[in-house]
């Protein structure tokens, strides 16, 4: 998923870049309705795993580009969509400067790929399902699930038109489809799973911080132990 410098031409990088950038301007102004003294922690520890997924990357077979876990829907879910979108471009960033993983001239095609429409794709079809399953935690990691595995070939294939588009290296469009899909369709089972166990592990513990779950109903409600009067013998 990381597009490397050169694979597209420069109208399609423009393009692309000038969207990243206008929606990364947008967020900084929306994200601080979704972060307070609780949750921004949480957005940078849900940044730090990010990182550290993508930096485990699959080869695709006969292209110079490889596939890996994205991370959207698991980071707009624990902490909001516009501060989804900030994380992920500040991943992308750094993995760009410091190690190379996906070309400078690049940057804005990689942020609209993974910052802005996996999470547009996947924080949008998340909220679609939420709002007809049961407001539970089964409900929630429902949607969840299913909002991952659809955010991977969303972007994938969203690649494949930007190459059609703008692709200036010689590799046959089937070729492109084939090892995109392919190769993702895989990769959207480990997200899935990946992105329900974390938010599953969150909700267990902290239910309150994760923005996906808000309203959440529980499955059990505490029982309140009756008062006993003081020195009462047990």
């Amino acid at each position: 998923m990381h597009v490397p410098d050169g694979f597209l031409d420069v109208p399609t990088s423009v393009a692309t870049g000038a969207l990243a950038a206008g929606t990364v301007a947008l967020a900084l102004r929306k994200a601080r309705t979704e972060l307070d003294d609780r949750t921004a922690p949480l957005a940078g520890l849900t940044a730090a795993f990010v990182f550290a997924g993508q930096m485990m990357n699959f080869p695709l077979p006969g292209l110079p580009v490889s596939g890996h876990l994205i991370g959207a829907v698991l980071t707009a879910v624990l902490v909001g969509p516009w501060t989804a979108v900030l994380c992920m471009t500040v991943v992308l960033l750094v993995q760009a400067v410091l190690f190379a993983d996906g070309g400078l001239t690049a940057l804005g095609t990689n942020v609209f790929l993974m910052a802005l429409l996996a999470v547009v794709v996947g924080y949008g079809l998340f909220r679609g399902l939420v709002a007809v399953l049961p407001r539970t935690r089964a409900g929630v990691l429902t949607a969840t699930g299913i909002a991952a595995f659809a955010s991977v070939p969303a972007a994938a294939l969203t690649f494949v038109g930007l190459f059609e588009v703008g692709g200036t290296v010689d590799v046959p469009l089937g070729t492109v489809v084939a090892a995109m899909a392919g190769v993702h369709a895989l990769i959207a089972i480990g997200e899935a799973a990946i992105t329900v166990a974390v938010v599953g592990a969150v909700l267990a513990v902290r239910p309150d911080l994760v923005h996906g779950a808000a309203g959440l109903r529980r499955g059990v409600e505490l029982q309140r132990r009756p008062t006993e009067p003081a020195g009462a013998l047990r």
